[in-house]
């Protein structure tokens, strides 16, 4: 079992998405759980391919394709996992801030936060402070994730901290920022408990503030 384990981290760490696919329904005919998959083979590959991108070793591109051949893993796995058992970790509100059109870095964080079991509700770009709120009330989100790429929109971040305590649940959520123009002084200074740089640091942010 240990064997296989190592060969879908090590096919997800090359971008092997064929191999991947192949591997996965390969444990799953030997009757290994889709959830003990995800838990000793996907994630541990995803993480590394993180660790990578933390020393240098990997870049943008390579993390994009890992993160694609770990997804064509769980496309098999998804008809056997338990009812929301892929998605233990919680769930994540992602979008781009009203005003701003950009969505790659965005989306590099989602791919990443659903590879690494969270559930992800994307409300694309251009997203006003109130459909972060309505959401994370409608959807039970743990954390909104809110990113931008302009100086001139990351000015309505705060807009969604201050809709959030409006709303009554801003006790119940957690706001992560980031973006080309964001820094941790700026979440602090507006009252964000979470900032990440780049889709790695997302992961390892958002585990931080579950775990709060």
């Amino acid at each position: 079992m240990a064997d296989i384990f190592v060969s879908i981290s090590e096919a997800i760490q090359i971008g092997d998405q064929d191999k991947v696919a192949k591997l996965a329904e390969e444990a799953l005919t030997k009757g290994i759980p889709a959830l003990d998959i995800l838990d000793n083979a996907m994630v541990p590959g995803i993480e590394t391919t993180g660790e990578k991108f933390k020393s240098g070793e990997f870049f943008l591109p390579e993390i994009l394709i890992c993160a694609r051949a770990m997804n064509r893993g769980i496309e098999v796995l998804t008809p056997h996992f338990p009812k929301e058992g892929a998605h233990k970790r919680g769930t994540v509100v992602i979008g781009t801030i009203e005003g701003d059109m950009h969505d790659i870095g965005k989306n590099l964080v989602r791919m990443m936060l659903e590879c690494s079991g969270f559930r992800i509700v994307d409300l694309g770009v251009d997203a006003p402070p109130s459909s972060f709120v309505e959401a994370a009330h409608d959807q039970k989100a743990d954390i909104i994730a809110v990113s931008a790429l302009l100086t001139t929109t990351m000015v309505n971040i705060p807009k969604v901290i201050e809709a959030l305590k409006q709303s009554g649940i801003g006790d119940k959520v957690k706001v992560m920022i980031g973006g080309a123009p964001v820094t941790r002084a700026y979440a602090d200074q507006i009252g964000a408990e979470g900032f990440a740089e780049d889709c790695t640091a997302a992961v390892d942010e958002a585990k931080r503030l579950v775990a709060v």
